[in-house]
């Protein structure tokens, strides 16, 4: 799933716009209703005020270091987390209501505004933690690139994006944990192919298990120990000395976890690698 960006919800553009907006008006010599919108609904401390303030930090901070540009976007995302989206939406919509009745909506977004790019970046990642579907990495890599880029004046690598998203999605709940999960299974597949029908399996465990520790630890156990047997089984019809030693070693690895060990995403993915080496045994 993919976040279409909204300029009428952007208030970070909306605020920008009315700034012209009020220009144009008095060149023109006009009483400018957009001064009284500004004065309405961007002072306070309201739902509004508070995201709008998100977006201007953006706008502020340009030419930052790297680790401050990846400091503020993650502070961004948490603080959004906290904002009271039915006031927000309701604040929004009568925002977008008075705009309409003051001026010609068309013409209002038609001018341009500087940092464009870099607020419909950020309007996707906030909206993006307020949906509950699966959002497609490669989208949320993209906004974040275009965010840090933004901040820093500096082209950015975008496995390195993908790996802090992995990182930051990983301390969140459910629903993004699964985000966390796709993305994994995203890397997985770019450096090894197509998944087998035993990586699909555990994948779709890891997914539906994860917010129980007990069931999800009870399910890696059990794929340890079948992967195990399969190793032990299979390094009898290899007739190379070398290769059935590496395999006893591998055997001797394979262990299962404690009732206090945390299964993390590195099991996930010696799973995932495991299965692939039985492959590859089958194949011999």
């Amino acid at each position: 799933m993919r976040i279409k960006h909204s300029k009428y919800k952007n208030t970070g553009l909306i605020f920008e716009l009315l700034v012209k907006q009020i220009a144009a008006d008095t060149l023109n010599k006009k009483d400018s209703q957009a001064v009284e919108i500004l004065k309405k609904f961007f002072t306070g401390k309201t739902a509004l005020v508070r995201e709008f303030k998100l977006y201007q930090f953006i706008s502020k901070n340009k030419s930052v270091s790297q680790s401050k540009a990846e400091s503020i976007v993650s502070t961004i995302i948490e603080v959004s987390r906290t904002l009271d989206t039915v006031s927000l939406k309701k604040l929004k919509y009568a925002l977008i209501k008075e705009v309409k009745d003051s001026y010609n909506i068309e013409d209002f977004f038609s001018i341009s505004v500087k940092d464009y790019k870099p607020f419909a970046a950020l309007y996707c990642l906030l909206e993006a933690h307020k949906v509950t579907d699966i959002i497609d990495p490669n989208f949320l890599v993209d906004n974040k690139t275009t965010l840090l880029e933004h901040l820093t004046k500096a082209t950015q690598n975008k496995a390195k994006v993908r790996d802090t998203l992995i990182e930051e999605y990983s301390k969140y709940d459910k629903d993004l944990k699964l985000l966390t999960f796709k993305i994994l299974l995203e890397k997985f597949n770019s450096k090894y192919g197509d998944l087998l029908p035993e990586q699909k399996n555990i994948l779709k465990e890891f997914i539906t298990s994860v917010d129980s520790s007990t069931r999800l630890r009870n399910v890696v156990n059990k794929e340890l120990k079948n992967i195990k047997e399969q190793i032990v089984l299979l390094k009898k019809s290899i007739n190379d000395d070398i290769i059935t030693i590496k395999l006893q070693e591998v055997a001797k690895t394979i262990v299962p976890l404690s009732k206090t060990k945390r299964v993390t995403d590195d099991h996930l993915v010696n799973i995932m690698q495991y299965y692939e080496l039985v492959q590859e045994l089958k194949s011999l």
